[in-house]
């Protein structure tokens, strides 16, 4: 989990970025099977639950066993394999009341997930975990609006989310398409991958619309199982637990 890269350069997905400028598609060292990209900051997991941030180009290791971790502007949060919420202070983790099987940090000031039973909660900056109506596989929140996928790969948007009110309208909207997991950055890029591995951004996204317009498929070499995005690096697991990081310059 060091330096050496091999770089590629694709003119495939660049509109995801730049129109008409080249994606170089970086095959970042060493091994994840899960990654999360926020506040300038990136952390994964690997296949024996060790985690590892990304700390001036070298992946480093972090104390502690998870799962899942995630990272934004609500910290840096993840669960255990038994389920247990931890949230990173100081340096330390430290257990968190409740369960759950995802969690996301992703949310102005609060995290949000799911648990084993699918259920949803969001944690207020001050309070308990709320119980959101509905059943969810994988929920992401960004600034303005959270994304979830449910058992059956149908993808549902909350809107209204702000830092005082994470459960949103409490209004679910169905959103075309099928997804496996959906990612939303901090500034409210929608990206998810299906159950085939084919990656996929939403088109039109803002404050005004966060449900956006259409999904276009972002055709890639090999098949993806996870993605996250953050200050223009889009971050990729492929189903070997390879890390890819796409860019649209060589900076």
């Amino acid at each position: 989990l060091r330096e050496s890269r091999n770089v590629y350069l694709f003119r495939f997905c660049c509109m995801t970025f730049t129109p008409l400028a080249t994606l170089v598609l970086i095959v970042v060292p060493g091994s994840l099977k899960q990654i999360d990209a926020g506040n300038g900051q990136v952390f994964g997991v690997n296949s024996a639950d060790e985690i590892y941030t990304l700390y001036s180009g070298v992946w480093t290791k972090v104390p502690g066993s998870l799962k899942h971790v995630s990272v934004g502007p609500a910290g840096v949060w993840g669960v255990s394999a038994g389920d247990y919420i931890l949230n990173l202070q100081r340096g330390d983790w430290v257990v968190v009341r409740g369960l759950l099987k995802q969690v996301d940090a992703g949310g102005s000031v609060f995290p949000a997930g799911v648990n084993s039973n699918d259920d949803i909660y969001c944690l207020p900056a001050e309070g308990s975990w709320i119980n959101i109506q509905g059943k969810l596989k994988y929920y992401s929140c960004g600034s303005y609006s959270c994304w979830g996928v449910n058992s059956a790969d149908n993808i549902y948007i909350m809107k209204g989310v702000t830092p005082t009110k994470c459960g949103g309208s409490l209004q679910w909207e169905q959103i075309d398409g099928a997804l496996s997991m959906i990612e939303v950055s901090t500034d409210g890029k929608v990206y998810g991958v299906n159950s085939n591995g084919d990656l996929f951004e939403r088109e039109g996204v803002s404050s005004i619309n966060p449900a956006g317009t259409k999904w276009r498929q972002l055709p890639l070499y090999q098949r993806i199982k996870h993605v996250s995005y953050d200050g223009g690096h889009l971050w990729l697991i492929t189903l070997d637990n390879s890390i890819l990081d796409c860019t649209d310059d060589l900076n």
